[in-house]
């Protein structure tokens, strides 16, 4: 059982004014992953975590629920693996939408691949179980518990913590004996590997202009509309990282902002903070301090494809 002390920074307290933050009802788009095979990947998402391939063409698919993609599977040839402590990828996590949905994934992943799991945690305003999948990409599964349930400090920030609990009493409880192999979810949000903190949070929230909810020493948590993160950032082990060099794993990670105002109003203020971006009239791209590509479209314009 561990509690994280909350070690907020300053700016973390300060009241931002509202067009300096993106817009409430932004949300993960997709996360793009580099992998060796397709088909074992594919594999392990569709019949593990139950996403549904959505679309697949030539090396590449996409996957997720009720049209909605969660993860894009790309085949490359010719990369060097992840250095684990590099900046990148941490984990992908899918939000499943019930107790009774989440056990039916995590179940399936468990049976089909037994040794890619890697344990528990109880965050208070979620439950959550984590895997590798086949590649070696971190994978958290996880359900939100309700909101007036989530618990903040005296700064407003979420309280932070990571209690441990007994998975396979979690799966005898919430197990639906009827299940089908179908489980509804989303892309909740995305921890990525960062090599410094104080960067990290003021690009992500300074820049991009999401809310700071939670911090400690060694990570920090943003979201956009008072979810407890959409983003994590950590130096548990990429303390000092530099620029990431092209690799298998993360290739690209999706936001998604309520309206083509909202895009284009990211694009103005990366602008006036120097950052350089490219905006084809529908999605605009930069990349963050790491060198990781961010791609940000409007939930209005089409869906990703291939």
């Amino acid at each position: 059982m561990s509690h994280f002390r909350q070690n907020p920074h300053p700016s973390s307290l300060i009241k931002r004014p509202a067009e300096d933050l993106l817009a409430a009802g932004t949300t993960m788009g997709a996360v793009e992953l580099l992998v060796r095979d397709l088909d074992a990947m594919i594999t392990f998402y569709h019949e593990g975590m139950l996403l549904e391939v959505l679309q697949q063409v030539g090396d590449a698919a996409i996957l997720g629920t009720n049209s909605q993609p969660s993860v894009l599977l790309r085949q490359v040839e010719n990369l060097p693996p992840f250095n684990p402590r590099g900046a990148g990828l941490f984990h992908t996590a899918i939000l499943y939408d019930s107790p009774a949905d989440l056990s039916a994934a995590v179940l399936n992943v468990a049976q089909r691949y037994p040794h890619s799991f890697t344990g528990v945690g109880d965050h208070i305003f979620s439950e959550a179980f984590y895997f590798n999948d086949p590649e070696g990409n971190g994978v958290e599964l996880y359900r939100d518990r309700p909101r007036e349930n989530w618990e903040r400090d005296e700064h407003g920030l979420y309280a932070l913590a990571t209690l441990g609990f007994d998975p396979n009493a979690y799966l005898q409880d919430n197990l639906n004996p009827l299940r089908t192999t179908t489980a509804d979810s989303t892309l909740g949000h995305v921890h990525l590997q960062v090599g410094d903190v104080g960067t990290a949070r003021d690009f992500y929230a300074g820049v991009l202009g999401f809310e700071v909810t939670g911090e400690i020493d060694t990570a920090v948590f943003v979201s956009a509309g008072g979810y407890h993160h959409h983003l994590g950032l950590n130096v548990f082990q990429s303390q000092g990282a530099g620029p990431r060099a092209a690799s298998y794993g993360l290739g690209r990670v999706d936001i998604d902002v309520p309206t083509e105002d909202d895009r284009a109003a990211l694009a103005a203020r990366l602008k006036d903070h120097g950052v350089t971006s490219r905006d084809d009239g529908r999605t605009l791209e930069f990349n963050d301090p790491w060198n990781s590509l961010i791609r940000v479209k409007a939930a209005t314009s089409e869906k990703a494809s291939l």
